[in-house]
């Protein structure tokens, strides 16, 4: 089979909390199930052929790197419209989350431009929400699943209206301290706010994005077997336990 092709957008300015590590995951979880991955950096006036690239990944960054690559990412933005139209997944996290939408306006009423893949908008916000955050998540009817994971952000992610978020706060802040909500999902792509790195303690976030990953690739939803994931379910309940202790919010 072919290798599943990921195109890691901007590697070398959004990369904080190591979020890198979340492309490590995929690649070794996609190994041991029988695939290889491909990933591939874009940066600047990269060349997105439709269907080439079953996955993107953008991790998270400081309000100056945001800056300097938000002209960029968004004149990326209709060939990764495109991409996802065709059904590609993708995973974007915390200042990727937040460059997926709409905009970003920071606290000097600036708006950085959004690739507005994602049906959001992001204002930035005086004081940080930081700290571990758990999350009730169905991303497939009847499946309920958490996330854990840590946020630190100043940014306040506004859904719009009838926007499906990636899951409900169960403790923590969320999207912005007040709708009870974090994240969002639109059919095969997630952003979220959770650092850490997000997939090795939530390894079934993993394998779901591998799945929609092969599903594009072949046209086909694979089944996976369960592996063991021993230590990645004892890193999960740590996060879980931190978070849970901050006591639910909403």
């Amino acid at each position: 089979m072919e290798p599943l092709v990921v195109g890691h957008l901007f590697p070398d300015y959004l990369n904080i909390y190591a979020d890198r590590g979340n492309i490590a995951v995929l690649s070794r979880r996609a190994r041991w199930r029988g695939y290889q991955l491909e990933v591939r950096a874009l940066g600047a006036s990269a060349e997105i052929r439709p269907g080439e690239h079953d996955l993107f990944y953008v991790g998270g960054g400081q309000d100056r790197e945001q800056a300097l690559i938000a002209p960029e990412l968004a004149a990326l933005g209709p060939s990764l419209r495109q991409a996802f139209d065709a059904g590609a997944a993708f995973l974007a996290v915390c200042g990727g989350y937040q460059l997926l939408g709409g905009y970003y306006r920071d606290r000097n009423g600036v708006e950085l431009p959004g690739i507005g893949l994602l049906p959001l908008h992001t204002l930035a916000g005086s004081r940080r929400m930081i700290g571990d955050v758990l999350l009730e998540c169905e991303l497939e009817p009847g499946s309920k699943q958490t996330l854990a994971g840590f946020e630190n952000h100043a940014g306040r992610t506004i859904l719009d209206t009838g926007a499906k978020p990636l899951g409900r706060v169960v403790a923590g802040f969320g999207n912005d301290g007040e709708s009870g909500y974090e994240g969002c999902c639109l059919g095969r792509a997630i952003g979220t706010y959770l650092h850490g790195p997000l997939l090795p303690r939530n390894p079934w976030l993993a394998d779901w994005l591998l799945e929609q990953a092969i599903a594009h690739r072949t046209g086909d939803l694979p089944v996976f077997e369960p592996l063991p994931d021993e230590l990645e379910k004892q890193a999960h309940a740590v996060s879980a336990r931190r978070a849970e202790s901050r006591g639910g919010r909403f």
